[in-house]
């Protein structure tokens, strides 16, 4: 059953990041239609063709690998300043220009000359590019606030689910109560399991942050207000300063552990599945959107430890880069856990948002081959052409963003070496859920 489960992981991630993919180079091919640009072919995948069917001037398919897919536009570049598509040169440089500049026109048909890219405006062309990976924010947006909304996270709550007989500073890291141990005040109180604590000292608590922050402040007497059952009752601990673990201004423990003095209850609270408010799934995504920047801009600086973890037997980090390969297995992973069914979707949805966010954020650096370079080439040309303007001067034409090529390449083969440490290191020393 759990390899079963865990090959459910990988298919299910499979599919839903064809989906992905396809859902980005929609948003493509919807706006260049729109615009009247001519599109003869859109793909899901590469490699070998395993599937195709055309349907008008377009023809739709699927490709052997799920790494990606694309969409082909005629006239991606203008023609060189002689007005000519190819012009060799011995410059390999060169080469690569007019390679690039020769294929964007290479199914240019007669009544093409007005579908072509590069003779839209520049606005044009930045809603074409950037529809892809607006489509790839927006799915992640739908798929986080359907779950998020309609299912809910786990969080604990103000219900008790055990009481400790003990107090146990967190820093020593056992469990079992020894001789010489004080006894633990909400024990003391006579709190007990299924308690639902409903105030601290008069003041009504409705969740866990609010409760567990009452407590952390306090040392000595306090008055806490339980529902149990159809009673209320006031109970009068005593609480005493403790080695908790330190949060941080979300609640969160604070990753690796750290021990703070604080005042101390004694009892564990009751972890439950609870939907979110939309204003708490705004936050939530935010907080989401935020920390797929700040990974971004790590991204460099993780580099030599994810060699390490790869190629040198070092620690693989939990929040080292992942790829498909490890995405896949999180997922399959995730499938196997002893969770409730809803708590496993969640996960995994949230599996895909965060995947479908870093597609967002990658493809929007202004750097080619990636839809953010070709932005940012429209940019410049509307910045350029609208400067001529101003000051009466001659038109400069469309931006020939073909001349970027020689370095596209070199961004693309620092893409490929990173992408392939990062497979090695999914295989050989994948993260795994903790």
């Amino acid at each position: 059953m759990t390899v079963f489960l865990y090959v459910l992981g990988l298919v299910l991630f499979a599919f839903g990041l064809l989906v992905s993919i396809a859902w980005h180079e929609l948003g493509h091919l919807s706006t260049a239609k729109l615009f009247g640009i001519r599109v003869p072919q859109y793909m899901v995948g590469f490699g070998p063709t395993v599937w195709s069917r055309k349907k008008g001037e377009t023809e739709y398919g699927i490709k052997a690998i799920p790494a990606g897919g694309y969409i082909r536009m005629i006239g991606m570049f203008p023609p060189g300043k002689d007005g000519k598509i190819e012009a060799r040169s011995t410059s390999p440089w060169r080469s690569m220009i007019e390679d690039a500049r020769e294929a964007s026109f290479e199914e240019l048909q007669p009544g093409d000359e007005d579908r072509l890219f590069y003779t839209r405006k520049p606005w044009k062309r930045v809603i074409v590019m950037f529809a892809g990976p607006f489509m790839n924010l927006v799915l992640a947006v739908l798929l986080f606030f359907g779950s998020a909304m309609a299912i809910g996270f786990e969080a604990q709550t103000t219900k008790v689910a055990g009481v400790q007989k003990c107090v146990i500073p967190q820093s020593t890291k056992r469990e079992a109560c020894q001789t010489g141990d004080p006894v633990s005040p909400a024990y003391a109180a006579g709190l007990r399991q299924g308690d639902k604590i409903v105030a601290f000292n008069g003041t009504p608590v409705e969740d866990w942050n609010t409760l567990s922050d009452h407590i952390r402040d306090t040392i000595g007497p306090a008055t806490i207000t339980v529902q149990r059952g159809d009673q209320r009752l006031d109970l009068h601990p005593t609480l005493i300063k403790n080695e908790v673990y330190k949060k941080d201004a979300d609640g969160r423990v604070v990753q690796p552990l750290q021990t703070v003095p604080a005042g101390y209850l004694g009892f564990a609270s009751k972890t439950e599945v609870t939907p979110l408010t939309f204003g708490q799934s705004v936050t939530r995504m935010s907080d989401q959107l935020q920390a797929g920047v700040e990974s971004v801009i790590a991204l460099p600086g993780k580099i030599p430890a994810l060699a390490d973890a790869a190629f040198g037997g070092g620690e693989r980090a939990q929040d080292s880069p992942v790829g498909v390969v490890g995405a896949a297995r999180i997922s399959g992973e995730l499938m196997t856990l002893e969770a409730p069914p809803q708590t496993i979707l969640v996960w995994f949805m949230n599996l895909l948002v965060m995947f479908n966010v870093s597609l967002f954020l990658f493809n929007m650096l202004p750097l080619l081959p990636l839809d953010g370079g070709h932005i940012a080439g429209a940019l410049w040309e509307s910045i350029r052409r609208n400067t001529a303007r101003i000051f009466k001067r001659p038109d400069p034409g469309p931006f020939d963003v073909a001349k970027l090529m020689p370095a596209a390449y070199v961004v693309a083969g620092v893409f490929v070496c990173f992408t392939l440490l990062v497979l090695v290191a999914d295989i050989v020393n994948p993260v795994k859920l903790t």
